[in-house]
């Protein structure tokens, strides 16, 4: 498989575990708090999200198991 190929399959497979990730904090959040929807500080929680949005991409350069069985990102780069 060529090595733009294996990218873009990681950076798809990362942004799709991110966006999970970001939804899972919001939800905890949510159910956490026992207020109503439009009473809860969404700033803060979009901010949650976020940034574990940003810790899963972080955690997704060690490697994805989906993409060449697991390989890191700097492996990826590597190889033909």
């Amino acid at each position: 498989m060529d090595k733009c190929s294996s990218i873009g399959r990681w950076a798809a497979a990362a942004a799709i575990r991110a966006v999970k990730t970001a939804a899972q904090a919001v939800i905890t959040l949510i159910g956490a708090d026992l207020v109503s929807i439009v009473a809860l500080d969404w700033p803060q929680m979009l901010g949650v999200a976020a940034t574990m949005a940003v810790v899963s991409l972080l955690t997704s350069v060690a490697g994805i198991p989906e993409v060449d069985e697991g390989a890191n990102v700097a492996s990826i780069a590597r190889s033909n």
